[in-house]
């Protein structure tokens, strides 16, 4: 299932929720003991995102933890009282008894398979702007999946994201193994494209196209009533534009408390969403 990415993001986000609510297969999920409404391979489009970041304005959507969040993976962090916990809890849950996520995407990127990736990365497109080559990776096939009987905690959502330079603009393409699409896309996509603002400021050009393919993409049952909720709201708010400091990047990697509270003023002063959707609860 893919969208039109001329659409609005509210646009193909509804559109999204309706043919899960409608055309979805229903079926138990062994994990959390809920039902679940579920399509597979599902793509939505972002053609510019300097024209338009895509911030769901059909329900709130807490911006500081997003944001907050994202700078906590470029510092390749693992332990969420170090920066995270000042702005969000949200990690606390999959950290052991030493604070420790295994898991932490950040983590993963810079620092989990002996190099950093998104130092790399950098350093690839500064040296070969057409190269394709550039992918950065959480999933572990030595410790994450495939492993039968085994219940974790926590194994990486967003498995993989590639970035190009196509026209002199970034484009991100995040792949996403599994996406509860009433609580966690939405979460996802903002950060990840705020990621790819970070790299394109980094590198000095703007962001293109942001795409986010999802393998599973599926609401739970105790999210049906505020999936119908939503699909009552029509799409009514002007683009949102984010333009970030060209020092961003290197003050993310650092781990710098006012770019969190810089980029949340910024957001926040466009920012008017319609009433938030009571009773979304996060299945773990």
């Amino acid at each position: 299932m893919r969208h039109d990415a001329t659409e609005s993001y509210d646009a193909q986000y509804a559109g999204l929720v309706r043919a899960i609510m409608e055309d979805g297969i229903e079926e138990a999920n062994a994990r959390t003991g809920h039902t679940v409404r579920a399509l597979a391979g599902v793509t939505l489009e972002i053609a510019d995102v300097a024209a338009e970041f895509p911030l769901l304005t059909l329900r709130r959507i807490p911006i500081r933890l997003f944001v907050a969040e994202q700078v906590w993976f470029l510092t390749g962090e693992r332990i969420a009282s170090n920066f995270l916990s000042q702005f969000t809890h949200i990690w606390d849950e999959f950290a052991n008894v030493d604070g420790i996520v295994s898991t932490a995407y950040g983590y993963r990127w810079r620092r989990h398979f002996h190099r950093d990736q998104i130092a790399d990365l950098v350093t690839l497109l500064e040296r070969d702007p057409s190269s394709r080559h550039g992918v950065v990776v959480s999933w572990d096939p030595a410790s994450d999946g495939l492993a039968s009987g085994i219940k974790r905690k926590n194994v990486p959502c967003p498995i993989l994201f590639t970035v190009n330079l196509l026209g002199g603009k970034l484009n991100l393409h995040n792949v996403v193994r599994s996406n509860d699409v009433m609580l966690g896309l939405p979460h996802d996509v903002a950060g990840f494209c705020l990621l790819q603002h970070l790299l394109a400021a980094r590198l000095h050009v703007p962001p293109g196209k942001y795409t986010h393919s999802i393998s599973h993409a599926h609401i739970y049952d105790i999210h049906y009533d505020g999936a119908r909720t939503l699909l009552e709201r029509a799409p009514a708010h002007p683009p949102i534009l984010l333009r970030v400091p060209d020092d961003a990047f290197s003050r993310a990697m650092a781990g710098d408390a006012e770019l969190v509270y810089a980029l949340e003023r910024q957001l926040s002063a466009q920012y008017h969403p319609q009433p938030a959707i009571k009773n979304l609860h996060i299945v773990l």
